[in-house]
């Protein structure tokens, strides 16, 4: 008996099928059984079935006579599954990969439920992807499992079949069926979800929902969006056979059938104009019928109760009031930068405050990387100095990782933002300002860059299209123009920094501060990492830190499967990931890393806001081309490059030296190839440390650990201090531990 049954409903999807099946049939977990419908299809879906099902046994076809629709077409399918669990996939949609792994870990993990619920992305023609916005509903649920009367808001969730999987005996004991019609998941969900005593929550990308150009057959003009008002009356009535579920879920579906309506009619392209005042009447009518006693009218259903002329009215108001507001919008943000502009000509007459240095990271995300180490040293060298932060917003201002507490900041675009920046003397940020941000004379602007550079950057960018995809490199570029001191830690650096940036500062070999953290910690500092992590005590900690991808739209691409490495290392290991801050926010961690992350098999470290304290408590470094390797060589702990797609990597990004001929480590080009290197002991050997030292003494020549007070005494200060001497990193420590990162084959 398989543990899935896959129902694949296939009807005029000749164009997607294929991809749809090899994503099913090429997944890691095996133990499945796909039993495709053919809806009849007109075109070559049915073929398409049979040439898979001659060659995998796990694939069983059915050919209807007559063209039966989704929901019967997915009937058929039900009396030929034997799986323990039934998953219904839209043969134009796609499993993500290792979906089918993560559902049965879970499905054990939770004792078998009735239903298992997972996250989805929608996957646009035009190659975007955006995850579901109530994934953080499923992140709630918990780690057991509930009834939707413990946990309601797993049904704000969209109410579709395909985002769940049943159990086969649980949907046979209850008798669920699909009706014909538009919208026949209406009274399958809901009843499931109802009855359900056992509910479990998935917090992973399980499913791509392919987005088509011309919308789904839900989106089309037709009068068969009537069918919603009969499948709802298909659910009303499952309660009224089922009064212990109709006292806790009439209420909440009587409001459900209402907004459900209200949207449809709101939908310019749903219904034809002289349909549209009938649809309204059998809503009302149906509101009416199925009111509870006693129960309140929600303010945004009350339309319900009164005419169309009435909905009409109120539709048009409110069409005409955002109109209103649409055309206003311009004039308003007009007259608002013309009061501001005033507002800084009177303010540009001030002094400059020669103690005021103003400070911003990451896009004022806040007290981070090297104006972070910069803002402690002048805290302790020039007290003095008055350090004002920008932070992006008061959330961020709330965060003590982020914003420690008694540091004085501004929030961006505020009042007493433009106070500071316009009275400043010093500026440090290691992204650049604003473009509101003038210049004054007499203003010092130092920039740090966030690490040294691989990739192409600033006008290198203009002859990579792919690249340079929403950027303004002149834009980039004249706000470069307010730098007067650039800071490198190499010559290599500098003369990068140099011809990206062909603007009028001052390369400062300085070093970089944040590293001066990487330079002179102590063993304690490492160790105190680790129990903030929860790293148990003797283990050799990897840390692997991938980067984005530009050839990829969205950035992500997963060129190496994290729980295989994870479970490859073994006992006695801990793998921390950190994925590159612009994918933080998207899809990729719901793709299985948060998963992973809440099972402990790996860590998640993406959100870690100081990565230089990832790296003191790791052992060794995994990464592609992140530039995180120049900052982790100063450690002088061994580095491995897995460069699978070192080709179109740097034929799209471009990149200013090979890695794969001048790497701080051995190389990988496969799994199989990174596998070997950890098993063996090769990613420590004197080979490896010869490699690192020579990447070292190339790249990070400044790097003396005296970054910081440099950058104060000579920029700040004006005063003399001695420029660091072109060397190799000293502190240098080894890897803590001597084991082999995998078992020797």
């Amino acid at each position: 008996m398989p543990r899935f049954s896959v129902i694949v409903p296939c009807f005029k999807v000749q164009g997607f099928l294929r991809q749809c099946l090899d994503s099913v049939l090429d997944q890691s977990f095996r133990d499945i059984e796909v039993i495709a419908v053919d809806d009849c299809s007109p075109d070559g879906s049915g073929a398409i079935l049979d040439e898979y099902a001659a060659r995998d046994d796990r694939v069983r076809v059915l050919h209807l006579e007559e063209n039966a629709g989704l929901g019967r077409a997915r009937n058929a399918g039900l009396p030929l599954a034997t799986g323990d669990y039934l998953f219904f996939l839209d043969s134009d949609d796609t499993l993500t990969p290792g979906a089918l792994r993560a559902m049965a870990d879970r499905l054990a993990e939770t004792d078998g439920p009735d239903v298992l619920v997972f996250d989805y992305a929608r996957t646009y023609w035009w190659g975007g992807t955006r995850r579901n916005v109530l994934a953080r509903v499923l992140a709630q649920a918990g780690d057991g499992t509930f009834t939707a009367a413990g946990h309601p808001e797993i049904l704000d969730l969209l109410m579709v079949v395909w985002n769940k999987v049943y159990r086969r005996d649980f949907v046979e004991r209850e008798g669920f069926t699909f009706p014909p019609g538009y919208y026949e998941d209406t009274p399958w969900t809901f009843p499931v979800m109802f009855s359900a005593e056992r509910i479990a929550a998935l917090d992973r990308i399980c499913l791509n929902y392919r987005q088509r150009r011309q919308g789904n057959i839900l989106s089309t003009t037709s009068r068969k969006h009537f069918d919603v008002h009969a499948q709802y009356e298909r659910v009303f009535a499952f309660l009224d056979a089922r009064p212990e579920l109709a006292a806790r879920w009439r209420p909440f579906l009587h409001a459900k059938m209402g907004e459900h309506c209200l949207d449809i009619l709101s939908k310019p392209d749903r219904l034809p104009p002289s349909d549209r005042a009938e649809f309204f009447h059998r809503t009302t009518e149906m509101f009416r019928a199925h009111r509870p006693e006693g129960a309140a009218v929600p303010a945004g259903l009350r339309v319900l109760e009164g005419s169309y002329a009435a909905y009409r009215v109120r539709r048009q108001s409110g069409r005409a009031a955002r109109e209103l507001e649409r055309r206003t919008r311009p004039a308003l943000a007009a007259a608002a930068g013309r009061l501001r502009r005033t507002a800084s000509t009177v303010h540009v007459r001030r002094p400059l405050d020669p103690d005021l240095v103003v400070y911003s990271a990451f896009s004022h995300r806040g007290v981070l990387g090297d104006p972070a180490a910069i803002h402690r040293a002048a805290r302790e060298l020039a007290p003095h100095l008055r350090g004002v932060w920008v932070v992006r917003d008061e959330e961020s201002a709330a965060d003590p990782a982020l914003l420690p507490p008694g540091t004085e900041h501004v929030v961006l675009g505020s009042a007493a933002y433009r106070r500071v920046t316009e009275r400043a003397a010093f500026f440090v940020n290691n992204v650049n300002w604003p473009g509101t941000v003038a210049k004054r004379p007499g203003t010092v602007h130092l920039h740090t860059h966030q690490g040294t550079p691989l990739k192409h950057m600033g006008v290198d960018l203009l002859d990579r299209p792919g690249a340079r995809h929403g950027l303004d490199v002149p834009q980039m570029l004249r706000r470069a123009d307010r730098w007067d001191h650039s800071l490198v830690a190499s010559r290599y650096a500098e003369r990068v920094w140099e011809r990206a940036y062909p603007c009028h500062f001052t390369s400062a070999r300085t070093g970089s501060p944040r590293n001066d953290a990487l330079v002179n910690a102590g063993p304690e500092d490492g160790r105190r990492v680790r129990e903030r992590l929860g790293v148990p005590a003797g283990h050799t900690v990897v840390l692997y830190a991938p980067t984005r991808r530009e050839y990829r739209r969205g950035g992500l691409v997963e060129r190496l499967d994290v729980a295989r490495l994870a479970a490859d290392l073994g006992e006695g290991h801990t793998l921390l990931v950190r994925l590159h801050p612009s994918l933080a926010t998207g899809p990729a961690r719901g793709l299985g890393l948060t998963e992973l992350h809440r099972r402990g098999v790996v860590v998640d470290a993406t959100d870690e806001p100081h990565v230089e304290d990832l790296m003191l408590a790791s052992d060794l470094l995994i990464t592609d081309y992140s530039a995180l390797m120049f900052d982790y060589a100063l450690l002088d702990r061994p580095i491995l490059i897995h460069a699978e797609d070192w080709g179109p990597y740097s034929a799209t990004r471009g990149t200013y030296f090979d890695i794969t001929e001048e790497a701080p480590g051995h190389v990988s080009r496969s799994y199989r190839e990174l596998a070997w290197l950890l098993a063996s002991g090769a990613w420590r050997d004197e080979e490896a440390a010869r490699l690192r030292g020579s990447f070292r003494a190339r790249y990070c020549e400044y790097e003396d650990g005296r970054a910081a007070e440099r950058v104060v005494r000579t920029l700040l200060l004006g005063e003399p201090m001695p420029a660091p001497e072109p060397s190799g990193v000293p502190g240098a420590r080894a890897v803590p531990s001597g084991r082999d990162l995998l078992p020797s084959t």
